[in-house]
C-alpha cells in the first residue's frame, strides 16, 4: 500500500525549500484503528509526509534526476499536536547540506500556525541502475510516474 500524503505543494525554491499542505480526511481507512472513538493521524505518517515533502523539494530541484529518494535517516523527531480529520498539516522542508547521494534537511508541519511535528532527515537520493545496469528503464518509468503526480500536486502556470 503506498500513501500519497501531501494533497498540494503551495511554494517552491526548488532544492532549497517547499511549503506543501495535507488535509486530513475522515475518510482515510487508517483513522479506523488510529484510535477507535479519537482518530488522529499515525505519528509516522506524519513523518512520512514531512519526508515526502522534501523528496519533492529535492526531485525539482534536480529536474527529476533520480528515480529513488529515500529516508535515511531521521533526527531530532519531536511530536506537539495531533491532526485530526478536517484539519490541515502545512509542511515545511528546508535543505541544510547535501552531497552528491544525500541531503540533510529541517522539516516541520503545522496546523493554523501551532507546531505539529520537526524532524531533521537525512534523504537518499539514486537511481536503481546505479547498481544495476539492468534497472534503467524502471529508473525512467519511476521519474515519469514522479513528474506526472508532481504536475498534479503542483500545476504549472498556465
Amino acid at each position: 500500500m503506498r500513501f500519497s500524503l501531501i494533497d498540494r505543494v503551495l511554494e517552491l525554491e526548488p532544492g532549497r525549500r517547499i511549503l506543501a499542505v495535507k488535509t486530513l480526511s475522515i475518510a482515510e481507512e487508517y483513522l479506523a484503528d488510529h484510535f477507535p472513538g479519537f482518530p488522529v493521524m499515525p505519528g509516522v505518517l506524519m513523518l512520512e509526509a514531512m519526508t515526502q515533502t522534501g523528496a519533492w523539494m529535492i526531485r525539482a530541484g534536480e529536474d527529476f534526476a533520480h528515480s529513488m529518494v529515500t529516508l535515511k535517516r531521521a533526527q531530532n523527531v519531536k511530536y506537539s499536536n495531533f491532526v485530526k480529520p478536517g484539519q490541515t498539516l502545512c509542511v515545511t522542508a528546508e535543505v541544510v547540506s547535501q552531497d552528491e547521494r544525500e541531503t540533510k534537511i529541517k522539516a516541520s508541519g503545522t496546523i493554523n500556525d501551532r507546531p505539529t511535528v520537526s524532524a531533521r532527515l537525512v534523504l537518499e537520493r539514486y537511481n536503481l541502475a546505479d547498481t544495476d545496469p539492468s534497472k534503467a528503464s524502471l529508473d525512467e518509468a519511476a521519474r515519469a510516474q514522479a513528474r506526472d503526480l508532481f504536475d498534479v500536486l503542483y500545476p504549472p502556470s498556465v
